[in-house]
Order: structure tokens, then sequence, then C-alpha cells
């Protein structure tokens, strides 16, 4: 734990990448290689499962400083950060300990089965061995949130200097579905035949949103697709059986049985990507009918009725058991075509159609038809360009709609968390229906630092109740909320839920009585939902 608390005080003390990815190379030199594969999993989200509940950790911390629980909760509200606040209200520990990063995981993960009191004992008992970073690790651990400002991509790189196997091969071992119970670091970064896992998908090529057309040349050197609103997918036809995976990492196959026929009707060792999106026979349905699906690892019968699903397929990544993502995106598409023309039309999978223009006024009216079509604008692909690790700027670009707005009336405030655990930045939002103001969606990001510091005041001054944390505020401020899509929701009293609301400014050109009503939201859903 020593070395791995070393590791995080050097990446947690910078903001240079370089000096992040020295610090992980060094510790993937020296560490034991079962630690070295417990961090490749926490870098690659793969934690293990919180053993403790953070009510409990409350508690337990505040009984072991000697301290209320209320004076606990207030220093929590300052630091913004439970495991940084139970490690600093902790006394000096007691003990010591010389025990492994992959020796504390274990531990903890043992508190799973074990009762109340028995965790109470072990976690004290551990917090007197460790010191301050330490502990902190350690309730990291804990708590399931653990974020350094280490992205995988960065880890992958770091990882890549200390083994000498190229960044891209490693990209490729880390995905799928595995975990430190299922491998060694050996199997995982040393073996010979890292494409054992037959279900094991590739490395997603990522979009970043375009932000100067007139650089990219002539529109013939581009091919131009609908940019889907579902969920990007990688669909896997290999060894007889089908796999399905999404962009995070996650297996999900059983829940979408209506594609295991794909193994039958693709050529084995076919790797495609694309838009699983709920299908109405000829064109997509609203994300909302795909969104009752995403959590249910079964599906009844009446859902798979009301919400089949197909992919658009985007890209082949690999034809007969060869990779073929170092080969022109127009090579590849041309071989998807031809691939996908012999399957049958029965088949729970369509090419995406591309969008063919001689220049680039013609795609911007396309573009103009997006929200028509069921999409949230075009994607922008260059002709001759390789599948990319990740995000490469130049080749793919997102070319997304503007989104919808409405302007709504602060009514509830937030406090923050981590370095914005001193600010109200969490708001809650609501539109006029008659003479009352009815809530209906949250936010919390779009506005400056020094907005959301200028709002904090005027939210201390102007409270009107306290509910824990939320505070009830004087209707006063008016701003304008941004949102990809809008659709019916019985969970909220509005009956409307938006689609990534965020805040795109502050209206302080504009009174109570001037935002916008619930009339106006329904209207917006009848027309966009």
């Amino acid at each position: 734990m020593k070395r791995f608390a070393t590791l995080f005080t050097a990446i947690d003390q910078t903001t240079r990448t370089s000096a992040k990815v020295a610090a992980l190379a060094d510790y993937f030199a020296s560490a034991p290689d079962d630690d070295k594969l417990w961090t490749i999993a926490i870098f690659s989200g793969r934690r293990p499962k919180r053993a403790v509940t953070t009510t409990r950790l409350r508690d337990w911390a505040a009984e072991a400083a000697g301290i209320p629980l209320w004076l606990f909760e207030d220093a929590y509200a300052v630091v913004g950060d439970l495991a940084e606040t139970i490690a600093l209200v902790l006394p000096p520990a007691q003990g010591g300990s010389d025990h492994s990063l992959s020796h504390w995981i274990n531990h903890l993960r043992a508190l799973g089965d074990s009762e109340d009191e028995a965790r109470k004992t072990a976690v004290l008992a551990a917090w007197d061995r460790l010191e301050t970073t330490e502990r902190l690790v350690f309730n990291k651990l804990l708590t399931g949130g653990f974020r350094m400002g280490v992205s995988q991509k960065l880890m992958t790189r770091a990882l890549a200097q200390a083994t000498g196997h190229p960044e891209a091969e490693l990209a490729h071992r880390l995905m799928g579905n595995w975990s430190p119970d299922t491998t060694s670091f050996a199997d995982l970064i040393e073996a010979e035949d890292p494409a054992a896992d037959l279900s094991r998908p590739y490395p997603f090529c990522l979009a970043h949103g375009i932000d100067d057309l007139d650089a990219l040349g002539p529109v013939t050197d581009w091919q131009a697709e609908w940019k889907w609103d579902g969920i990007r997918a990688q669909v896997i036809a290999r060894g007889g059986a089908l796999h399905v995976w999404s962009r995070g990492e996650e297996l999900m196959t059983d829940r979408f049985p209506e594609l295991a026929r794909l193994a039958a009707d693709l050529p084995d060792g076919t790797v495609l990507d694309g838009e699983l999106v709920a299908w109405d026979g000829a064109a997509p349905l609203p994300f909302a009918a795909l969104q009752k699906r995403i959590t249910r690892k079964s599906v009844p019968k009446k859902l798979l009725a009301e919400a089949p699903v197909i992919l658009l397929a985007y890209d082949l990544l690999e034809a007969g058991g060869q990779d073929l993502r170092a080969s022109p995106l127009a090579d590849r598409r041309a071989t998807m075509d031809r691939m996908l023309a012999r399957v049958p039309p029965d088949a729970p999978l369509r090419p995406s159609p591309l969008i063919p223009a001689t220049h680039w006024d013609a795609l911007m009216a396309a573009r103009s038809t997006a929200r028509n079509q069921k999409a949230e604008g075009l994607m922008i692909k260059r002709l001759s360009s390789p599948y990319h690790l990740g995000r490469k700027r130049g080749d793919w670009w997102k070319w997304k709609l503007d989104p919808l707005t409405v302007d709504a009336v602060m009514i509830y405030a937030q406090a923050g968390h981590g370095r914005r655990a001193n600010l109200f930045t969490d708001f809650t939002f609501a539109v006029w229906q008659g003479n009352d103001l009815v809530p209906f969606t949250k936010a919390y990001s779009g506005l400056t630092d020094a907005e959301f510091s200028q709002i904090t005041q005027w939210v201390r001054r102007n409270t009107q109740q306290r509910f824990g944390p939320v505070r009830q505020v004087t209707p006063h401020h008016v701003f304008e909320i941004a949102f990809e899509g809008i659709q019916e929701s019985p969970r909220h009293k509005s009956g409307i839920a938006l689609r990534f609301p965020r805040m795109l400014r502050w209206r302080q050109d504009k009174t109570v009585d001037q935002a916008d009503t619930l009339d106006h939201l329904r209207a917006m859903l009848a027309q966009y939902g």
C-alpha cells in the first residue's frame, strides 16, 4: 500500500500529463504483479464492489475521531470528499503496515460477507494501522469513488513505457470481460496470444466536436452519415458465438436477444462498429424507447415487441478474423457494404446510410433535418482515415445540432463536491403552470467559477427553507437550460424529463415572469419527443 500511496501522491501533486505518465511507468516497473494488476483494474473501471455504506463510514469515523456526527458532516461539506474527510479527522495511527495494495483490496472484499459489527472492527483496525495518505487510498477503495485524474488512455501509455509493448496492443488486451479474479498480470499483459478471448472488442475510435468546417477541405474527401441517438456498440461474431459490447466496455449480449441470430448471419471472425437503436421497422424510435431496455438484464416479450433493436453499422473492424483497422475507411466501408448485402433482409442489422454531398452547404441542409431522422446531427469522417485508438483529432468529427433550450427559474440549490464543495452548483429548475412554478429538471454544469461564486452568495442570503443539504430559494433568477432531447416521464411531477440538461447561460436580463411554461415544454415534447 505504501508504494501505491506514493504513486497517488505523485499524481495528485501535478497537473502535467508527462509527470503522471512517468510516475505510473515507474510504479509499473517496480510493483509486484498482483498490485500492478489491481492498479490496471482500478484505472480501467474495474474497482472492487463497495463493502460498507457511506452512512456507516460516516458514523464510524465520527466515533473514532471523538466528534459529533454533525461536526463531521460540516467538515465533509467543506472538504467535499468523504475519503479525504475521514483521513483528516481520524487520530494518528497507533500501528503500521507493510501489506500490499492487493492485500488490502482482498481484505475489503472479504468484508462483504461479514456482519456489520465485524465490518466496523475490521475498518477501525485498518484505519489504526495506516498513515494519512494510505488511509485516504484505503477509504477511496472503501467508498468506490476512486478518481485520481488518470484516464485509462494515460494509464495504458505508462504501461507501454514500462513493459515495452505497443500502446495500441495493450489497449486491445485491456478490453473485454476480465477482472483480477479471472486473469493474472502475466496472462493479461505478457501472454503470447492476446486474442485468445474470442469475445474481446477493439478500443473504440472516438470523434471530436467540429470547430472549423472551412479547414476540412473538399467535401469529397469525407464520408457523412447520421449521428444516431442510441448506444454505440461493437457486435462480435467469433467462434460461432455473438458478443455485444458497449463503448463503456459493458457486455450487453443478454440484453439484446434479438441480435443472437447474427452469429449465424455474419461470417465468422466479423467485428462491426455501430449504433444500437430501437427500430419501428423503417426508422429509429426515440431514445426513450431504447432507454427502457438499457438497465434490464432480461427483457420481457412485451418490451421486445414494443422496442425491437437493430444495429446500424458504421464500420467493419475485422473480417475473416483479420484486423482491418489500419485500412482506409473507404475500403472498410466498401467491404462492410458487400458483406451486409449478403445478410438476410430480416436480420436486425443495417448499414448506417451515407449522406452524399458535392458541397458543404448540402451537408448543412441535411444536418438541419437530423431531428426528423431521430438523429443528433452528422458524423464527418475522412475517407482515408484508419480506425484510430481512442480520440485522435483531425479525422473524425461530430457535427451536432444546436441543443434545444428553455428559460427556467431556479428554485432549489445544493452544494457541489470536491473543489466546488464551498459553492452551490447543483440547481433545480421550474417552469410556470398557471400561477405555480413546477420543477422539471436539475442541472449542475455550464456556468463559470465566477458565476457559481456569485450565485452562491445570493443563495446564502435568500434561502427560504432547508431540507438537509438542499436549500429552497426565493424564485428570482432565470437560466437558459440546454438539452439534447425531451420525453414523457411519469416519475416526474411535470410529466417530462430532459436528456443531458445543462445551464447554457444565466439570463440576468429576464425576470421570473418571463420564464417558459409547462405548456411550452409539452409542445416541444409533441414536436421532438
